[in-house]
C-alpha cells in the first residue's frame, strides 16, 4: 500500500523584501540578515531588487508584509500607487533607517505613509543613547535604554505617530538642537495597514546590538497583516 503524499505546509504569513538604492546602507546584507529571521517566524519570504514589484497589484495585495530597504532613489507614480494602495488595504509596511525614511525624497504622500523623513545626522557616526518610552508596548517589552555607535537620525516626523523610543541630541555638533528629543521607533496606520519604522541600522553591523535587532524583528512581525 503506497503512502499518501504529503501536502507542503503553507506559510502562515507572507513577506516581501524590496532592496536597492544607495549601496552604502548595505541593503542586500541587511535583507540577507532579516529574511531568514522572518522565515523562522513562519513567513514565506520573497526578495526583490526592483521597485517594479510594486506594479503587480494582485501579488502586492496578497502579501502580509512589505519590508523596504531602498535608500535615496526615485519611484514612479505607478509604483508608488501600487505600494500605498496595498498598505491602505491591509498589507503591513516595515523598515529602518534610510531604507524606509530616506527612500523617495520627492514623494510627500509616501512620506505621509511612513510618518517621517530623514533630514540630518549631526556628527555622522557618534555615540548616543536610545531611550525606551513605551516599555508597556509588546515591541519594547523587557527592553531597557541602550547605547548605539552609529548615525543619530534627525528627522521630520508626524505628530500622529505612536512613538516607542526616542533619542536626545547634544549640542556638540549643532548647538542649536541641544536637548532636542527625537523619535527613533514608531508605529502608525495607513488605512487598514500597519506601519512600523526604526531609525537605527545605518549598516548591517548595527544590528549586532541585540536591542536594535530585536526591535526590528518584533516590529516586522507586528506590522504584518
Amino acid at each position: 500500500m503506497s503512502k499518501p503524499s504529503k501536502t507542503p505546509r503553507q506559510p502562515a504569513k507572507t513577506a516581501l523584501f524590496v532592496w536597492g538604492g544607495w549601496a552604502g546602507h548595505e541593503p542586500k546584507q541587511c535583507v540577507d540578515f532579516f529574511a531568514p529571521m522572518l522565515e523562522r517566524e513562519g513567513f514565506g519570504v520573497t526578495v526583490s531588487d526592483s521597485l517594479d514589484t510594486y506594479l503587480d497589484l494582485e501579488f502586492m495585495r496578497s502579501q502580509d508584509l512589505i519590508v523596504q530597504v531602498y535608500t535615496m532613489s526615485t519611484i514612479t507614480p505607478e509604483q508608488e500607487r501600487g505600494l500605498l494602495g496595498a498598505v491602505k488595504l491591509g498589507t503591513g509596511f516595515a523598515g529602518w533607517h534610510g531604507g524606509m525614511a530616506d527612500a523617495f525624497r520627492g514623494n510627500p504622500e509616501y512620506q505621509f505613509m511612513v510618518g517621517g523623513q530623514w533630514v540630518a545626522h549631526p556628527g555622522n557616526i557618534i555615540d548616543y543613547t536610545v531611550e525606551i518610552t513605551r516599555p508597556d508596548d509588546p515591541i519594547m517589552a523587557g527592553l531597557s535604554d541602550f547605547k548605539m555607535h552609529s548615525e543619530q537620525y534627525y528627522m521630520h516626523t508626524d505628530p500622529s505617530n505612536e512613538v516607542l523610543a526616542t533619542t536626545t541630541f547634544g549640542g556638540e555638533h549643532c548647538e542649536w538642537i541641544a536637548g532636542t528629543v527625537m523619535p527613533v521607533v514608531w508605529k502608525r496606520r495607513w488605512g487598514a495597514g500597519r506601519v512600523f519604522y526604526c531609525s537605527l541600522g545605518h549598516v548591517r553591523a548595527d544590528f549586532e546590538v541585540p536591542e536594535a535587532r530585536e526591535i526590528v524583528r518584533r516590529g516586522m512581525v507586528w506590522a504584518a497583516r
